[in-house]
This record gives C-alpha cells, sequence and structure tokens, in this order.
C-alpha cells in the first residue's frame, strides 16, 4: 500500500504538469485524430517528454525503478497511431536503457511494446469507425491494465536472475497496475476536456460567424459607404454582443453602432492613432486597456476601455479600412470575439471585392451595348437616310412612316442603360429597324414573325435579336439577287421535364461562314452575354446549309421572370 501512494503521489505531479500543459498550443493536436504529419510529431513530442519524466518521477527499488511511464508510451500510441507508439516507446525505453539495472533491457522492450500495444488499439478503433472511444478514461484504464501486465510478464522473462525479477514484480506488479491504470484514465479525462472545450469553441465560432455571413450577404455589393457598412454594422453587434463596432475607410467613420455612438459620429475624420498604425502598415491591432493602453481620441469620458482594430483589405492588399471592435471598461474581449473579429475582416474584405467584381461586370455591359449601338447606329442610319431620300420625292407620306420609325429605333437605342427587355419590347425595336430595310430592299425582302405569344412578357437581355436580325440581311438576303425571306421564331420546348425559350432568326440565303472564333463582334457579344445570364450550356449556335439556309439559334431555360 505504501508503494501505490508513493506512486499516486509522483502521479499527481505528472498529471499537474499535464494539466499545465494542456492549456499551450502544442496539446491542441492532442484533441484530434487527422494523421497529418504536424499531429503525429506533437503527439511523439509530448508523450516523450511524459516517458521520460514517468522514469524520472519513478521509485528505485532494489536495483530497478517503479514508475508511471508506460502511460506516455500508451497514449502516445493511442492518440497517433502504431508508428508515433513504437516511436514513443522506443525513445522511453532506450532512455530507461541507459539508466541501467537488472530491468534494463527487459524495461526497454516493454516500454516500446507498450507504444505499439497503444498504437494497434488506434488502429483497430480507426478502421471500424469508432474513433470518439479513442478518447474514452475507461478504454485508456483498460488498455493500462493490459500494458502492465505485458511489461510484468516480460520483466520476469528477459530479467536476469530470475528470482530477483519474480521478487521484484511481486513488489511492484500490483502498485504499478494501479497506479499507471488510474493515471492513464485520468490523463485521458483531460484530453477529453479540453476536446470538448475546443469543441464548444469552435460550435459558437462557427455559429456566430455563419449567422453573420448568412445576414449580410449582398450588402456591401451595393457599394463600400455609409448605408451598406451601417448595416454590416449593426448586424456584426447583434451578433457579436461586444459593446460597439465601427467600420472606417481610410480617412474617416462610416459607420458606428452601440456605446459611444453619440460622439463616435459616421463622416467624422480618423483621429485614433491605432487606427491609423493599422491602414498604414496592414497590421491588426488590440489595444487591450491594460498592456497596450486605451483612450478614445474623440471624447475623454468615453465609457469603450479596449477595441480591437483590423485592416480590410482590398484587391493586391490594399487597406480599404478597418473594422473596429470595442468594449467597456468592465468588460475584456473574449477569446471568440478576438479570433472572430479576424475572420470578420475577411468576410467583409471579399464581400467588397465582390460588390467591385459585380459593379465592374455592369460598366463592362453597359460598354458592350455601347460597343453594340456604335456598329450598328452608324451604318444603318447612312443607308436609312439615303433610303428616305429617295422615298420622300415620289412618296412623302411613306418617307414620313420612315422618319417615325426610324425615331423608334434610335428611341429604343437610347435605353443602353436598361440590363434586360421583354421580347415583345425587342421585336417593336426589330419592327422599327426592318420598316426601313424593307423600304430599301423594296420588295426583294420579306419577314415572317411566328413568336408564341406567351413568350412576349419574358425578359431577355437588351440586344438578343436586332444584331441576329441585321446579320441575316446584311451578309444574308442583301446578297441575293432574288427574294430574300427571314423569319423570326420563338418558342416553348420541353427537355426532360424541363421548359426552355427557344428563338431562331433563319434566312434562306445560306451564306454564312462556319468558322471558329470567327463571328461577328456583334454575334459574339450576344453570345456572351447569353451565356453570363444562363450559364456557359446556353448561348447562340449558327446552323448553315450553304446556298439554303442561315440559323441563329438561341437556347436558354425558362426563368419566371415575366413582367406583369
Amino acid at each position: 500500500m505504501e508503494l501505490i501512494f508513493s506512486l499516486l503521489q509522483q502521479l499527481s505531479v505528472y498529471l499537474v504538469i499535464a494539466y499545465l500543459l494542456s492549456k499551450t498550443p502544442l496539446f491542441m493536436p492532442l484533441t484530434t485524430v487527422s494523421g497529418h504529419l504536424s499531429q503525429r510529431i506533437a503527439c511523439y513530442v509530448v508523450f516523450s517528454l511524459f516517458c521520460i519524466l514517468g522514469t524520472y518521477f519513478g521509485l528505485s527499488i532494489e536495483n530497478a525503478i517503479a514508475n508511471t511511464r508506460a502511460i506516455g508510451a500508451v497514449m502516445g500510441g493511442l492518440l497517433g497511431g502504431p508508428l508515433v507508439g513504437f516511436a514513443v516507446g522506443l525513445t522511453g525505453g532506450l532512455h530507461r536503457y541507459s539508466m541501467g539495472g537488472f530491468t534494463d533491457t527487459a524495461c526497454a522492450i516493454s516500454t516500446t511494446a507498450e507504444g505499439l500495444l497503444g498504437g494497434l488499439i488506434h488502429s483497430y478503433y480507426v478502421r471500424r469507425g469508432l474513433v470518439d472511444r479513442i478518447f474514452q478514461p475507461s478504454v485508456a484504464f483498460v488498455i493500462l491494465l493490459l500494458a502492465e501486465m505485458m511489461q510484468m510478464s516480460i520483466i520476469l522473462i528477459v530479467a536476469k536472475p530470475f528470482d530477483l525479477a519474480l521478487h521484484l514484480v511481486q513488489a511492484i506488479a500490483l502498485p504499478m497496475i494501479v497506479a499507471n491504470a488510474f493515471g492513464a484514465a485520468l490523463f485521458m479525462s483531460i484530453i477529453q476536456d479540453r476536446k470538448a472545450i475546443y469543441e464548444k469553441y469552435s460550435a459558437a465560432f462557427s455559429s456566430k460567424a455563419l449567422k453573420i455571413a448568412e445576414r449580410s450577404v449582398g450588402i456591401l455589393s451595393q457599394g463600400f459607404n455609409q448605408q451598406s457598412t451601417k448595416e454590416i454594422a449593426q448586424i456584426i453587434y447583434e451578433e457579436t454582443g461586444v459593446g460597439a463596432v465601427s467600420i472606417t475607410d481610410r480617412e474617416k467613420i462610416l459607420a458606428f453602432i452601440g456605446i459611444g455612438a453619440d460622439h463616435h459620429l459616421p463622416g467624422t475624420t480618423i483621429s485614433s492613432d491605432f487606427t491609423k498604425q493599422a491602414i498604414e502598415n496592414c497590421e491588426l491591432i488590440y489595444a487591450d486597456g491594460y498592456e497596450i493602453p486605451y483612450q478614445c481620441s474623440l471624447h475623454n469620458k468615453c465609457k469603450l476601455g479596449s477595441a480591437l482594430i483590423i485592416p480590410l483589405l482590398g484587391g493586391e492588399d490594399k487597406v480599404l479600412g478597418t473594422i473596429k471592435l470595442y468594449e467597456p471598461k468592465q468588460k475584456l474581449f473574449s477569446t471568440i470575439n478576438l479570433t472572430l473579429g479576424e475572420g470578420l475582416a475577411k468576410l467583409l474584405s471579399n464581400q467588397i471585392l465582390t460588390g467591385r467584381y459585380i459593379e465592374q461586370q455592369r460598366l463592362l455591359m453597359q460598354s458592350e451595348l455601347r460597343l453594340l449601338q456604335a456598329q450598328v447606329n452608324p451604318h444603318f442610319l447612312f443607308n436609312a437616310l439615303n433610303t428616305i431620300s429617295a422615298v420622300i420625292r415620289r412618296d412623302p407620306n411613306k418617307a414620313r412612316d420612315l422618319i417615325q420609325q426610324l425615331s423608334l429605333f434610335f428611341r429604343c437605342n437610347l435605353k443602353n442603360n436598361i440590363e434586360s427587355v421583354t421580347i415583345k419590347e425587342e421585336l417593336a425595336h426589330i419592327r422599327a429597324y426592318l420598316e426601313v430595310e424593307l423600304a430599301r430592299f423594296s420588295d426583294r425582302l420579306q419577314v415572317e414573325f411566328l413568336v408564341d405569344p406567351n413568350l412576349l412578357n419574358l425578359l431577355v437581355p437588351t440586344f438578343t435579336l436586332q444584331p441576329l436580325v441585321e446579320n441575316a440581311i446584311k451578309h444574308g438576303t442583301a446578297t441575293l439577287l432574288e427574294n430574300g425571306k427571314i423569319e423570326i421564331k420563338g418558342e416553348l420546348i420541353t427537355r426532360k421535364e424541363q421548359k426552355f425559350v427557344l428563338l431562331q432568326v433563319i434566312d434562306n440565303a445560306g451564306t454564312y461562314q462556319l468558322k471558329e472564333n470567327d463571328s461577328g463582334l456583334g454575334l459574339q457579344i450576344v453570345d456572351k452575354r447569353l451565356k453570363n445570364r444562363f450559364g456557359e450550356l446556353y448561348g447562340l449556335q449558327m446552323l448553315c446549309e450553304p446556298g439554303i439556309s442561315t440559323t441563329a439559334k438561341l437556347l436558354f431555360p425558362l426563368v419566371e421572370n415575366r413582367v406583369i
């Protein structure tokens, strides 16, 4: 009994060290079974140290050592796997061998075997998907019982003389089996508690981050301004529970919610040296009010006592501004909010970049529309004026109608900032265009509209059909000596229980040259804009039967975007 109490006393010191170590980052990999190299190295380092400590803390008995070394070997294998267990056991065994004694060889062998035993149990549970059992104290208790029995057997087999080995085993077997089994269970309990804390911490962090991300999505796509940042700051303030939240650009406060809102006014120029430092050096600053004193630069009676200032980054790591989390003087920052603040900065930075990308896409779309206009207008206007000039003498009323249609055509073109129009509006645009072209070609051009009335209120990108009709005339029917014919078709089709819209412009010339990547600029823009709207599977397809017909085909899924 006296030996048991002595071992338990030594074990207490051993476990205190384990508990203190559990507060350090080195302990975190021990709470997972990932199989990553970093996790295995951490297991090897930590449990090799405990193997060696177990030997040093042991009690000298008859030229042998009663010790807690087995805990480190078995735990190393149990958490790190067979290779780690073997390495930990071998390290602890070689250290014990270097200390000499008639049981040195037996202890070196048994310690290595104990580490390997823990590793084999690890593999057994992992293969069967029972990883959680590895962290159960009762499992560690049973494995240590088996490991210590195995050690005693090895001492009896290897250590010489046998009589002395037998006498030693009779003296130390029960105390070491009991002490080490309970020690392993308590050690695993420390790991299990730390694992539960990490999981709770991660769950709280993930929950807050997801809620903030869900509530804030799309807000900054409206721009990085006072209105959008005010909404974001309100969301962060509600979800984190900090004393105050502020968002700035590089020069002024954009939004402020919480304690101190009476003097931290949006539009106020940045006066805080900490904020200026964070912007200039692109660094996170935590003024905790103790090691780094914090004092509000706007009001000497401000109740805020600490601040976390994190830069918001744009493209090429350029600082766009900051997000600042505050706590009052009587309250410290929680670890979750410290870590969450860095995640929020990355989230907001990405949202700002996304908003700018969307704005650039919008500007690009407008540029493409203007490019289409620039391509259509001069050529069409030149032909239209020549046609009207020829008609005005022989038929003034017809010329008046043509001028009205020309006016309608250009009025439609002025809607260059509108992303979408209805098919009905697109057809009206085409009719205005065709009135002039029909007058120019007289009886040599016939146009037929075959569009399902159910499609008229569907939205399509502006300038979807007009470039196709112009292409059919300019590079198709205009080259014919006989009569040209153009059909403009629109219908609903069903494929695999999904409805699609099929729009076609067909001419009877069949002169289109099917050359890869050689479509006209107008056709390329039509194809690109449809792909941007509906996906890469859809867009413009040109089909040609030489001398018979050319078909410009647009296919895209039916979307419930009708204009009522």
